[in-house]
């Protein structure tokens, strides 16, 4: 056991006075290694086994060579080729040895690099979850650009991630931000690049065109490189830690609004990391009269296309139906659409205009349509039989809506209800048709069936439709005298 004072004295000579451990041990009495463990110094190792041979032996120099060559071979394709050449060991043994003897990759050294003040904007997206919408759900991204020099950012949530999707956001971001810088740096994602071989790159004509309007250069990061836009990566986790943790979004524009004021009233107030103790809204005024003008009006980011009309007079945009006019049913017309909005156009005319819905499979119709609709189809209809309908039974007229509605064919169900008209007559057909309206029903069987229970509550025989041929019309027939036919006796 070692006393304060003694280990006290180990330390003064030690460290003060730069005695060697087996002096400090010869002077005080003490073993070297009471002496190390005062000092902290560990026990000294014992000297290893030697080597002793192993099956590997003969094929070391072979090993070294080919993972020289090629270091991510793995030790299985190793394994075999050593089998061809005598080795009878095992796979486990030669993949113990690979692992202590593969080659490590050198560790890349970055130079850190400040970009010129107007210079580059960084962009990028962040996924942050799914989002419930009606139908379904779907992937919530948060869209990030940020100044380089500055360190000035711009963010906005998105669903859509189309190179249209793309420009809308990098248009978005201009007037906020004051202007545009003279470079853009991306990711390689499709929606920014179409093809990359090396240095040659085809970017994606979309983005090439707002490129030229706003007059900047679109620049790539090397494939598999997040740190090349470290910039950006910092900011999207900076909006995560101050601004995403401990919150729900539920909505784009829900999740917008906060999001606006957080960049405006705390982004920009942090600190500068390079520039410090200068805030980062202080350098981006340093840094707005260096940033590209911006041209006016700015260049427009919707999405045109041609766009077919089907028999029911809906288009398909994202899986979703929107109405058009009645009249513009199998016709051909031009889709202008955006995150916010759906433009329907007859050559320069909007014949619709539709907020867009982010849900799955929904249909989306205007009050104005779906009238002009019911008024078509009850013009038509009157035309084969419906005044008729009309005439016995007054309530009738609720059931063709409900046909309309329920997408039912107009001119079947008319037919149906004529033949029951015939069947059972107008007074069993009239208040069967009043019980029908009444229920909120609409099948023509339902009509059917009430029909039948009508009829027999007022005991009337069972209706048989007996279809008679053309030639069968109403004949005068002549009665006979019973008498003249013979009789058995």
């Amino acid at each position: 056991m070692t006393t304060p004072e003694l280990e006290a004295e180990i330390i003064r000579l030690f460290h003060a006075e730069h005695w060697r451990v087996g002096t400090i041990a010869a002077q005080l009495g003490q073993h070297p290694d009471v002496v190390r463990r005062v000092l902290g110094l560990g026990q000294p190792r014992a000297p290893g086994p030697a080597h002793r041979p192993t099956i590997i032996d003969p094929f070391r120099a072979l090993i070294d060579e080919v993972l020289s060559r090629y270091p991510r071979l793995c030790s299985t394709r190793l394994h075999d080729m050593l089998r061809e050449r005598g080795y009878r060991g095992a796979a486990r043994t030669l993949r113990r040895h690979v692992a202590r003897v593969r080659p490590r990759p050198r560790r890349e050294v970055f130079l850190r690099t400040e970009p010129l003040i107007g210079e580059q904007a960084q962009v990028d997206w962040a996924y942050v979850g799914k989002l419930a919408v009606p139908g379904g759900e779907r992937a919530l991204w948060l869209f990030v650009i940020v100044q380089s020099y500055s360190r000035a950012l711009w963010a906005e949530f998105v669903i859509d991630l189309s190179v249209h999707s793309l420009c809308r956001s990098l248009v978005r971001a201009a007037p906020p931000l004051a202007g545009v810088t003279r470079q853009w740096l991306f990711d390689n994602p499709r929606v920014v690049v179409l093809e990359r071989r090396g240095d040659a790159v085809r970017y994606h004509p979309t983005l090439l065109e707002l490129c030229g309007r706003l007059r900047v250069e679109p620049r790539l990061c090397a494939v598999a490189r997040p740190e090349h836009k470290g910039k950006v990566e910092r900011s999207i986790r900076y909006l995560r830690d101050r601004f995403l943790a401990g919150r729900s979004i539920t909505g784009i524009a829900e999740g917008n609004a906060p999001l606006t004021r957080f960049l405006a009233e705390i982004a920009d107030t942090r600190q500068h990391p390079v520039l410090s103790p200068r805030t980062v809204g202080e350098v981006r005024a340093d840094e707005r009269p260096r940033l590209l003008p911006l041209p006016d009006p700015l260049p427009a980011t919707e999405l045109v296309t041609p766009v077919s009309v089907d028999r029911q007079a809906f288009i398909r945009f994202d899986s979703n139906r929107y109405s058009v006019p009645t009249k513009l049913a199998e016709r051909t017309l031009t889709l202008c659409a955006d995150d916010r909005t759906i433009r329907v156009l007859d050559g320069p005319s909007c014949v619709a205009e539709h907020a867009r819905s982010w849900g799955r499979r929904q249909f989306i119709e205007l009050a104005a349509h779906r009238a002009a609709l019911v008024a078509e189809r009850r013009a038509a209809a009157d035309l084969k039989g419906r005044d008729r309908l009309r005439a016995v039974a007054p309530d009738f007229g609720v059931l063709p809506e409900r046909w309309v509605l329920a997408g039912r064919s107009l001119a079947i169900q008319v037919t149906r209800a004529i033949k029951l008209l015939d069947l059972y007559g107008d007074a069993v057909f009239a208040a069967a048709t009043s019980e029908v309206a009444a229920r909120g029903l609409r099948d023509t069987s339902a009509l059917a069936v009430a029909c039948d229970r009508l009829r027999r509550d007022r005991r009337r025989p069972v209706p048989i439709d007996v279809p008679l041929p053309s030639h069968l019309g109403d004949r005068d027939v002549i009665p006979h005298d019973l008498e003249t036919y013979d009789h058995d006796e």
